[in-house]
């Protein structure tokens, strides 16, 4: 009969298998952006403010997922979400024009940061009942996913239209869904562990004390999130737009920083047992503001590839140890909280490089993401007693 950790075990790999699903999805939408934006005929503001739909959509239903999760349970939310997620991403194909693509990214983005919300909590749950730092593992599984989404986009870009494409995304994430989904369902929330000394240092109805530690390491979220959703909707463009690089050129930028955020979440949990959160934070905030600064400034794609790599490496373990922290510390709501905040830099910081890119160019625009990297360093070391238990 199977005991407690088999149920765990299941439980962990239909969370790994949604986590990977939407950074699959995701991936594959952001490497299309170029053929959508010519498609509709947008300027770079105008496509910004079509991307602002993603991250109104988002934050909107962000907010609102945790109430959903504690209503309904976090993993039925996490199923329903990701069915509307591979539904909607086959739409802005069907646009032609920038207001037509803001509103039906609207619907992508709530999906996308409803089901972020949903299986973030179901995650940090199952961290608390296990007692081991596995947060990145699932981090580095929607990695994987965007790396293998990503790719699959550069394969395809030249064969297939946007439509056709999106619309085999949608296809493959329901069948993913479906499998994951009856998984997920049968699976019963963990209990959490019986509470120590140790851990009453973390109340269960927070106090303003801990309402500002999950506000800050939502802002830590915040400031490496803006870097991936940079790479993900601007990456693709520069190399195209600012270095000649070939569409299938152009969309493996991606695929390297997805891959070295891959390689650095799946050893995240290695790391952090062996260096503690406040190194890890500091070390990869160091390392993705350098980066960024060379991906951005290069003269030639393959150092900009270089870049984007060692920015990827850097942001690896950052967002995952602000989102779990967060949660340990505030519970549900302090993952909802830190989810809003992360996830929110992740969406509204490409609209603003649209704007800063209209303003003076891609490329400065794009050091943005060095400059926010290197503030999470300082808030990390600011809150380092935070940051470091547990």
């Amino acid at each position: 009969m199977p005991g407690p950790r088999d149920d765990l075990g299941r439980l962990r790999v239909a969370l790994t298998a949604f986590f990977a699903l939407d950074g699959f999805v995701f991936a594959g939408w952001v490497v299309r952006i170029p053929a959508i934006k010519e498609q509709t005929g947008a300027s770079a503001s105008a496509l910004g403010l079509a991307l602002l739909g993603v991250s109104a959509g988002a934050v909107v239903t962000m907010t609102l997922t945790g109430r959903l999760c504690r209503r309904f349970g976090s993993h039925p939310v996490t199923v329903a979400c990701a069915v509307l997620l591979c539904l909607s991403v086959a739409l802005p194909p069907l646009t032609h024009s920038a207001l037509a693509l803001g509103i039906v990214l609207l619907v992508f983005g709530s999906a996308y940061g409803g089901i972020n919300v949903a299986f973030n909590s179901a995650a940090v749950d199952l961290v608390a009942v296990l007692r081991r730092p596995i947060m990145p593992s699932f981090h580095a599984a929607f990695s994987l996913g965007g790396m293998v989404g990503a790719g699959l986009g550069a394969i395809v870009a030249g064969s297939l239209s946007p439509a056709q494409h999106l619309a085999g995304l949608t296809a493959t994430g329901l069948i993913v869904t479906l499998v994951a989904g009856r998984a997920l369902l049968r699976c019963e929330p963990p209990s959490p562990p019986e509470r120590t000394a140790r851990d009453d240092a973390a109340p269960r109805r927070p106090d303003a004390r801990t309402r500002r530690l999950v506000l800050t390491f939502g802002l830590i979220a915040l400031c490496t999130a803006y870097g991936e959703g940079a790479m993900a909707d601007w990456g693709a463009l520069h190399l195209e737009q600012d270095l000649d690089a070939s569409p299938g050129l152009a969309a493996v930028g991606y695929s390297c920083f997805a891959l070295a955020m891959t390689a650095g979440r799946l050893t995240g949990t290695t790391l952090l047992e062996r260096l503690g959160r406040t190194p890890t934070v500091v070390a990869g905030g160091t390392t993705a503001a350098v980066g960024m600064l060379l991906g951005s400034l290069a003269p030639s794609v393959g150092v900009a590839l270089f870049g984007f790599a060692i920015t990827g490496l850097g942001l690896a373990n950052i967002f995952p140890v602000a989102v779990e922290r967060a949660g340990a510390l505030g519970g549900p709501s302090g993952v909802a909280t830190a989810s809003t905040l992360g996830y929110g830099g992740m969406l509204l910081g490409p609209p603003a490089i649209g704007f800063m890119a209209d303003w003076f160019s891609l490329p400065a625009a794009l050091t943005s993401v060095a400059v926010l990297a290197a503030a999470a360093v300082l808030i990390a070391i600011a809150t380092r007693r935070a940051v470091a238990p547990g």
